[in-house]
């Protein structure tokens, strides 16, 4: 697969959250972790943060006036465009290995160079990445991507959807045995969310599941009954750019055979833009039953999504 090539223009860390890096002429990058002293590494999936350097320049020719590591990027390269390459992407630079981990980013607040000209960047035009492995990085020096290859495995995230359960009040069983069956079943679990029954919250997290960090497949647990807080169908279709109804119909079809209750669900399946998105009910049986109905069949509807996979039709 060929490869895109940039070189490192600058290299930026800051002591304390909430202030603007600053340049250093090289970092240390440990393991899942991210740069050494930098403030916002640690073991989460946004470790290093990457921006492309014509962005800033284009910021700064309409008067932006923003200098280097004002965005809040660890990693500023010329000729790569981030924001059009895939998560998954892997970059490379001497003995370092970066994994693209997410595209961009929500603010919820402001950093000093938005205060100060009333934009930023980072949120729609930088990328993060994970520490695949670790080394120490130089100005100047060069940098490649690879994009993913089609056969990688299917990215798989898990919400939960439970008042009681963000609450602490009871323990969830249904959003771990989910992403039990999914990863047995081959895929990666990136995230697994619990959130209350809270249309807002829930729209908003579907949507940077799977525009941000591009998830393949979104399982919902909870929220599908005929409760006034049952909002998860209305904030899934809320999200939704197409309907793929089938699903949703072949579990209540098969859930019937086990219980008539099955009729009461309200769950739905639809598509965001390259993500299927599937409500399941709240318990650990429901998720189990319903994941053995459907799972052998999502893997060939997920890939046919992604351009990876040949038509349904058989010879």
């Amino acid at each position: 697969m060929a490869e895109i090539k940039g070189v490192i223009k600058a290299l930026c860390i800051s002591e304390a959250r909430g202030t603007e890096k600053h340049p250093v002429d090289k970092v240390n990058l440990i393991v899942n972790y991210g740069l050494e002293n930098d403030a916002h590494a640690g073991h989460w999936h946004r470790q290093v943060s990457l921006l492309s350097a014509n962005k800033v320049d284009e910021f700064n020719a309409k008067g932006g006036n923003a200098g280097v590591g004002a965005f809040g990027e660890n990693i500023l390269v010329d000729g790569i465009d981030f924001k059009n390459l895939p998560v998954g992407t892997v970059l490379t630079a001497g003995d370092v290995v970066l994994k693209m981990s997410q595209i961009g980013k929500n603010c919820h607040s402001h950093c000093q160079i938005f205060h100060r000209v009333g934009d930023c960047i980072m949120p729609r035009e930088g990328v993060f990445a994970t520490v695949e492995k670790g080394g120490v990085l130089a100005v100047g020096m060069e940098m490649s991507a690879v994009l993913p290859s089609g056969d990688a495995p299917l990215r798989a995230a898990v919400m939960t959807l439970s008042d009681k359960g963000f609450r602490g009040e009871r323990v969830d069983t249904s959003g771990p045995k989910a992403a039990e069956l999914l990863a047995a079943a081959g895929y990666e679990i990136v995230e697994q969310v619990m959130l209350p029954d809270a249309q807002g919250k829930i729209e908003q997290e579907l949507k940077r599941l799977a525009d941000q960090r591009q998830v393949d497949l979104i399982i919902t647990t909870g929220g599908t009954g005929l409760s006034p807080r049952d909002v998860t169908p209305e904030a899934t279709m809320a999200v939704a750019t197409r309907n793929v109804p089938g699903i949703a119909e072949a579990i209540r079809h098969d859930s019937l055979a086990v219980t008539r209750r099955a009729m009461l669900s309200r769950g739905v399946s639809v598509v965001r833009n390259r993500t299927l998105v599937v409500n399941l009910p709240g318990s650990r049986k429901a998720v189990e039953e319903a994941l053995g109905f459907i799972l052998p069949e999502l893997g060939h509807g997920i890939r046919i999504l992604k351009g990876t996979d040949g038509e349904c039709g058989r010879s």
